[in-house]
């Protein structure tokens, strides 16, 4: 990435083989996966600014092939996953065939999956987990969960996570196809965020109860209906903003039933935190008998593609397939 142009400008070259230092791996890098924010990222609308030229990838799974001084929790010859960290934010990231990765970032392949699968799910699983587990007052069991955006990376997470945890789960999806493979992940009630009259149609379907909590990656003008749908007490945990700013805010529609809008920030793990919640998460995916969802899987040389299957809206996670 040489400019803040966009992912359309990015381009294959030659770097130097990076080399790791003091608690450091170096990984051969089988898949990487995409996530907006890394397009966010190349066109400046994200808050890190790292020197160009840059790497992107925040997601990937590899093998070791070299350590650092230090390092005890994996050894060359281990295939590993990368939670988050600084991999294509501050430093190169997993859209190389090799990248440096602090070690206290990595972890195994759980057991039954796939290196594929692995290589897309811990930042969304990370996010949604935060979004779903940040607020004070946990969720009681058969609460409501409303998942915007729900065929996308996080959304998929939420929908897993969400009916691990016992939660109602309220999908909004516009593919009828996608809609179908939400309810087999689990989900109760899928529904078009674009159908006349969404509002009563998910009221009727969850009636009495009213949404408890909403994991919200579009934003956008349906942001108003969304707090409408909202019981007393209800939050909404904001993830992304696919459908740009929100028009007309108004603040007083979160008075009288004491509603909550809290930000998600992935940032905010450290590696320490991110390997426990990865583990609650692992934990959970086994006892439901799910894995996460791959959507599908591009060539190295076809990164560009790739991309552009993230922006049309995916049913899972996007791969670009690096080397093997």
């Amino acid at each position: 990435m040489d400019s803040f142009d966009g992912v359309d400008r990015l381009r294959l070259g030659e770097v130097p083989d990076p080399e790791p230092g003091p608690g450091q791996a170096l990984l051969r890098i089988q898949f990487a996966a995409l996530n907006p924010a890394d397009a966010f990222l190349a066109q400046a609308l994200y808050p890190a600014k790292p020197a160009l030229p840059h790497i992107l990838g925040r997601d990937g799974v590899g093998d070791v092939i070299a350590v650092g001084s230090g390092v005890a929790n994996v050894k060359i010859g281990d295939t590993v996953g990368i939670l988050r960290c600084d991999a294509g934010v501050d430093r190169w990231g997993t859209l190389a065939e090799k990248t440096v990765v602090g070690a206290a970032s990595l972890a195994p392949v759980p057991s039954g999956w796939s290196p594929e699968q692995m290589a897309g799910a811990p930042l969304v699983f990370l996010t949604a987990w935060q979004a779903l587990t940040q607020w004070s007052d946990p969720l009681p069991a058969g609460a409501v969960l409303l998942v915007t955006g729900a065929s996308g990376g996080v959304g998929v997470a939420s929908v897993l996570l969400g009916k691990s945890m016992g939660l109602m789960v309220v999908a909004l999806s516009r593919s009828s196809e996608k809609s179908a493979k939400l309810k087999e992940l689990g989900a109760d009630f899928v529904f078009s965020p674009e159908m006349p009259n969404l509002r009563k149609a998910v009221s009727a379907a969850i009636a009495p109860k009213k949404v408890d909590i909403v994991v919200d990656s579009v934003g956008g003008p349906a942001f108003n209906d969304i707090i409408a749908m909202l019981g007393y007490g209800g939050r909404i945990s904001v993830v992304g903003r696919s459908a740009g700013a929100v028009p007309e805010f108004n603040t007083a529609t979160l008075f009288f039933r004491r509603n909550k809008i809290g930000g998600v920030a992935v940032s905010d793990y450290t590696p320490e935190s991110a390997q426990a919640a990865w583990k609650e998460i692992v934990s959970r995916l086994r006892s439901s008998g799910k894995q996460p969802v791959v959507d599908g899987i591009f060539p190295f040389e076809d990164a560009k593609a790739a991309f552009s299957r993230l922006n049309q809206g995916p049913m899972g996670k996007v791969l670009v397939r690096v080397t093997g």
